[in-house]
């Protein structure tokens, strides 16, 4: 039966005690982790958030009716404990902060009684996510998900002095907005007192915070939770926190000087030393080298351009693609010219996945002779010239794309991380950060039929590159930059338009008319009117970035209640229906969908 904690305060918790408290008389409260019951003697440890901590139970320390009763101390029981710290009696252990020291009780007070867990409350589980998600509340209590949870709470912590001390205020924007047309789906709030009208929730804070900065509030910060109705995977939630910021009259090397002192700051938390400046890419290089424009840059295998190296060449495959104004690119993947073929056929239906109609390869033999899928039809010149190109050498594989530029680079792209995951060639412990700079401003859209911005409509071009949105709007580069680390995007921004002909250009360069541009941002627009001082800005993924900085393979371990693939709470069964009585007072009715 659970008792009272009338009269107890808890003086620490568990590890919080040291060598240094050897004498005193403490209470300290929690969570049995076990209980052994060696007759005589029960040795308890006793978890909350700070470690574990053993007690020792001695009859002749807590009495009879007391040991009786540790004796039946269960997993999960919560308890209060008095006694007095001692040095461990027993050999030292070294995997617990509490290892050299442990309390003998003289009062045990049973607070609260429990039921088996479906799951042992232990790091590392191997339970499945589906059981510790649906028990959330006991996934929690697990050491390892409470040191990322406080990590979290410090990172921010640390977010906020440090963009305080650089001059930043801390304002809250609206959680009730306006629908965007571009970008992911919005999430809906139908409004009671407006039938018919909705309110969506914000997918970020950018254009309150742009009004901020039109408001003299000149630098301007948030942890700010967003909502996007959109597939999730590992590090993506449908409802997710952005550490936002905007600066008032600044260029694209103020706001990266500002956050990599944020980046130095918050990352030697876990005893990373970010080495400052951070490089710098441009977008076009790191498609060109990497096949992406978040690189991994922990591993060295570059993607080499051999269109001018085969072009006229006799298979038909590269010419095909090069005269269909594409390219052929490849990778050299050291000392991997011995893999078999069932494991190559298997890099060729990876590719496939990307985009490829097929994977082209050649294998060089130790004694320099080759294994090729395509060298039949190309002479012996031809395939010696590539393979200089590529810098191969005996006992390397070589694999080609060929296709559209956009094709060839996520294909390539993916298949080098790949190819470094079987080659274990990835240095975990590393932390290799760059900005990625200079993104082309607009991107072709086929199935609309019409270009879209990369970031958003209020991006600034390049000013030499502006004359190009009336006559080639693909080839318009973005004031834009993204901060990537070991290949995950952690953030990004960009210098914003705060000229109405430009920003009268980029609209129609997205087929907005000025009617449909003023009906969703007649308000930013108007606010642009009354002088608006030029401005940028930047957002991080906080989970993404806590993931990495913990090392955990999903975000959900760094949230602490994450939804599961399809958006869905498992805990509290959200989303799920609502009464007729509610649905009739919004004004809605439900539509059967086909199934």
């Amino acid at each position: 039966m659970a008792e009272t904690m009338k009269g107890l305060v808890r003086t620490c918790r568990c590890a919080e005690l040291t060598t240094d408290d050897i004498g005193k008389t403490v209470t300290v409260m929690g969570w049995v982790q076990k209980n052994r019951n060696k007759g005589g003697l029960c040795f308890t440890d006793l978890r909350d958030r700070s470690g574990i901590l053993q007690i020792i139970f001695e009859e002749a320390q807590i009495g009879a009716e007391g040991f009786e009763r540790a004796g039946k101390l269960r997993s999960e029981f919560v308890i209060a404990v008095t006694g007095e710290v001692v040095h461990r009696s027993g050999e030292v252990n070294k995997n617990l902060k509490t290892g050299e020291i442990e309390v003998i009780a003289k009062d045990l007070r049973v607070l609260s009684e429990s039921e088996t867990p479906p799951f042992p409350i232990e790091e590392n589980s191997k339970t499945k996510d589906e059981l510790r998600l649906k028990h959330r509340y006991l996934d929690l209590r697990r050491p390892d998900i409470q040191k990322n949870l406080i990590l979290r709470s410090k990172v921010c912590m640390e977010v906020r002095n440090c963009l305080t001390e650089e001059g930043f205020l801390e304002i809250e924007t609206p959680m009730l907005t306006k629908s965007t047309p571009e970008g992911a789906r919005d999430y809906l709030v139908p409004s009671r007192v407006h039938p018919g009208s909705f309110y969506a929730l914000p997918q970020s804070p950018q254009i309150f915070k742009q009004l901020l900065m039109c408001s003299g509030y000149d630098r301007y910060f948030q942890i700010a939770r967003c909502f996007r109705d959109e597939d999730l995977r590992a590090d993506r939630q449908p409802e997710f926190t952005q550490i936002d910021m905007e600066l008032s009259v600044v260029d694209v090397d103020d706001v990266i000087s500002v956050n990599e002192k944020l980046l130095k700051r918050v990352f030697a938390m876990v005893g990373v030393d970010v080495e400052l400046p951070i490089r710098r890419i441009t977008w076009q290089d790191a498609m060109d080298n990497y096949g992406s424009d978040k690189p991994d840059l922990r591993f060295d295998m570059k993607l080499i351009d051999v269109t001018e190296v085969v072009k006229g060449c006799g298979f038909g495959v590269f010419t095909g693609a090069i005269e269909a104004g594409g390219s052929v690119r490849g990778l050299c993947a050291k000392g991997q010219g011995a893999m078999p073929r069932k494991k190559i056929d298997k890099l060729v239906d990876f590719a496939k996945d990307f985009g490829a109609k097929g994977l082209a390869y050649l294998c060089i033999n130790e004694d320099g002779t080759y294994k090729s899928s395509f060298a039949k039809f190309m002479t012996e010149e031809e395939i010696d010239a590539l393979v200089k190109a590529m810098g191969g050498e005996a006992g390397d594989l070589l694999v080609f794309a060929a296709d559209k530029n956009k094709v060839v680079w996520d294909v390539l792209g993916n298949l080098r991380l790949e190819l470094a995951r079987q080659m274990e060639i990835i240095d975990q412990s590393k932390f290799e950060f760059c900005w990625v700079t200079e993104f082309p401003l607009l991107e072709f859209n086929d199935e609309l039929g019409r270009y879209q911005a990369m970031h958003h409509p209020f991006t600034m071009p390049f000013e030499e590159d502006i004359p190009l949105l009336d006559t080639d709007p693909g080839k318009v580069r973005a004031q834009a930059y993204d901060i990537v680390l070991n290949g995950t995007e952690l953030g990004g921004g960009s210098i914003r338009i705060h000229r109405d002909d430009i920003q009268e250009k980029m609209f129609d360069a997205l087929g907005f008319t000025k009617e449909s541009a003023y009906e969703q941002f007649g308000f930013l627009l108007d606010a642009f009117k009354y002088g608006v001082p030029p401005h940028a800005g930047l957002a991080y993924g906080l989970d993404r970035m806590i993931m990495l900085m913990v090392g955990a393979d999903s975000i959900r371990d760094v949230i602490a209640f994450p939804k599961v693939k399809d958006a869905s709470c498992l805990m509290t069964e959200a989303p799920g229906p609502v009464a007729a009585a509610q649905l009739a007072e919004l004004g809605l009715e439900l539509v059967k969908q086909d199934e």
